[in-house]
């Protein structure tokens, strides 16, 4: 199983391992299984100001909605629906949760064939986690999410701009483009207090690792308030965070060497692999 833990630390859930995230609206997370699909599984969740605003969502789904009927799953009590709809010539079931957690209440959904299996959903729905108000996570390192997939494009598209309109050369995200990144870098058009923009060259610089070393995935890290994108080597202890590599430096006014430590992280992966051989 995966474990996802959504932005903000309000929830986690553990996913199967042959499922990913995908993009979807806004606020709420869809999971399902890209190479065989089985159903599509989504979760949302809204905060109250107090204990009673789960019990409240709960009562008002089951005011409003006839089919609904009052459930339990582990120790969580929900108000429970299913309803059944055509698209494009196909009949699904769409299977909806509607969850107490106190302070929070987690809405959740599992849309299959046509009165299909939902116990997937179910077991997805057992793992769900909320952590004590202010406890959150610490710690944790989960597969990359839609969230930071974004800001990781979003930072690569601005360097690879800047880079074309600076140097009038293309950027492809290969080990050769770490010399254009330095050449910008050392430019020195960049401010030490614009955080954002050398959290982007720091992100595509990780993208040219990702790129380019056999092994090397990007995670996400959680630890109380600090959500970032981080790499990691074939699971190992090997963790590196592109942006503090790049921002301390940047703030303690250190000479930024880009292809030395891109040797020095691929000395280390090297040194990695021959340890896991032994």
């Amino acid at each position: 199983m995966k474990k996802y833990i959504s932005p903000g630390s309000w929830f986690s859930l553990e996913y199967p391992t042959n499922w990913n995230e995908f993009e979807d609206e806004e606020d709420t997370f869809l999971f399902y299984n890209p190479n065989k699909w089985n159903g599509n599984f989504r979760i949302s969740a809204t905060k109250g100001k107090d204990n009673r605003y789960g019990d409240e969502c709960l009562r008002s789904e089951l005011r409003e909605n006839p089919s609904a009927v009052i459930t339990v799953i582990g120790k969580v009590q929900c108000a429970f629906s299913s309803e059944s709809f055509r698209e494009n010539g196909n009949v699904y079931t769409s299977y909806i949760w509607i969850m107490d957690y106190g302070t929070i209440c987690i809405n959740c959904s599992f849309t299959t064939t046509k009165n299909g299996e939902k116990s997937i959903a179910e077991d997805i729905i057992h793992t769900i986690y909320v952590p004590k108000l202010h406890s959150g996570f610490h710690q944790e390192l989960i597969p990359i999410r839609i969230l930071e997939v974004g800001e990781i494009n979003a930072a690569y598209g601005w360097v690879e701009k800047i880079i074309k309109k600076e140097l009038k050369t293309d950027f492809t995200g290969e080990e050769d483009d770490i010399a254009k990144l330095q050449q910008v870098i050392d430019s020195g058009k960049f401010k030490p207090q614009q955080k954002e923009i050398w959290s982007d060259f720091a992100l595509t610089f990780g993208s040219i690792i990702v790129n380019e070393m056999e092994g090397m995935e990007w995670k996400t890290f959680v630890d109380g308030s600090i959500e970032c994108p981080v790499l990691q080597f074939m699971n190992s202890n090997l963790i590196i965070n592109p942006i503090d590599l790049i921002y301390n430096k940047v703030k303690q006014n250190e000479q930024i060497d880009l292809i030395a430590e891109y040797e020095k992280i691929q000395n280390a992966a090297i040194k990695m692999i021959k340890l896991k051989k032994k």
